[in-house]
């Protein structure tokens, strides 16, 4: 059994690594990093009483291209952590993701690594530094980040939702995305409450994985997540899966049937969106190409979710993978107004300590 584990292991290496979608950080140096940290989130936030005002009356299940362009880009937004697959060059459409969400109207800056400036994450980075990355951005600039994940970035945004309940490992330490090193510590300050948690029982809001399963499952990588993949934890509020039919490499049978459903273990909400058979695996995340047309622009943020969503309009230009942009878009939307409703509220309860 050892000998086919190894050889398998061997194997896997010997076909993915020398085309894996990595990044090799080096992280700036420490000076730079203190200067940085010094004018970063928390820090700068400074949004008027009325300003405020117009966030806590916005609804999250409504949101309007007014209310982004007119009253969110006057306020911050939560980090989102996009992991990428694990072949060559399929980081690229990860980052076409990000530039959808950032022609929408999402901060650039709240996509981007501080750091070294990239879009995503890799799927092979560690799962215990992807999960200390995103208690450092909570804690510095109080909202709690999203994550979305494509193919194996979707099994490693899993992976890092467990992470969240100690189920691998009970002390996370907090890595620094400035400076790509641990912090040496295991708690954060939690910014709304202002006590110290353990990383290990943080909560994020959102999280979404898109082909996540199939023959990507066999990878040693991700061998861990066998029997834990479509099972969500607590550690998120809302998880959303997509999936499609014929998918060898991302659909559990061919992407047909329970098997490539997920479900809540316990209180997670949790929605499995079915895309058409005809999206491709590879380029699904590839989205950024949507925003040359103001009459798609205007589709997708009329968009409201359904479990097996349908395009009945015929638009006046390329529309590919529409269906996945436009949920994505929906619910990094209400997310983005539900956490700076949260601080608001926070703040506003007790205004001495801010």
């Amino acid at each position: 059994m050892k000998k086919v584990a190894f050889l398998l292991s061997a194997l896997s290496a010997a076909l993915l690594l020398p085309g894996c979608a990595l990044y090799i950080r080096h992280g700036q140096d420490t000076e730079q990093a203190q200067w940085v940290e010094k004018h970063f989130g928390l820090q700068t936030y400074s949004l008027t009483p009325e300003i405020e005002d117009k966030i806590l009356a916005l609804n999250p299940e409504h949101v309007t291209e007014a209310d982004v362009k007119e009253v969110l880009s006057n306020a911050p937004a939560p980090r989102i952590i996009n992991i990428h697959g694990g072949i060559y060059p399929v980081h690229h459409e990860m980052i076409s993701l990000s530039k959808f969400l950032v022609g929408m109207g999402y901060p650039e800056a709240s996509i981007r690594n501080p750091g070294d400036g990239t879009w995503t994450y890799s799927c092979y980075e560690d799962s215990d530094k992807i999960a200390g990355v995103i208690a450092w951005y909570y804690e510095k600039e109080g909202l709690r980040p999203m994550m979305i994940g494509h193919s194996q970035g979707g099994m490693q945004a899993v992976k890092v939702l467990y992470r969240f309940t100690g189920h691998f490992s009970k002390s996370l330490e907090v890595w620094n995305p400035l400076t790509w090193k641990s912090e040496k510590r295991h708690e954060i300050t939690d910014p709304v409450s202002g006590k110290l948690k353990p990383i290990s029982s943080l909560q994020l809001p959102y999280a979404a994985a898109t082909g996540a399963g199939g023959l990507t499952r066999l990878l040693p990588n991700q061998w861990e997540m066998t029997f834990k993949l479509h099972s969500i934890p607590d550690s998120v509020e809302e998880f959303t899966s997509f999936s499609q039919g014929l998918d060898l490499l991302g659909g559990d049978f061919l992407g047909f049937g329970p098997a490539n459903h997920f479900h809540a273990s316990g209180t997670a909400v949790v929605r499995n969106v079915r895309l058409p058979f005809w999206e491709s695996h590879v380029t699904l995340p590839s989205t950024e190409h949507l925003l040359k047309s103001r009459q798609i622009m205007d589709w997708i943020n009329d968009y409201t979710p359904t479990k097996n969503p349908k395009v009945n309009v015929k638009f006046d230009s390329n529309s590919r993978h529409i269906l996945f942009a436009a949920d994505v878009w929906f619910s990094v939307k209400k997310h983005w107004i539900l956490e700076l409703q949260r601080l608001i509220r926070a703040r506003r309860a007790t205004p001495h300590d801010h």
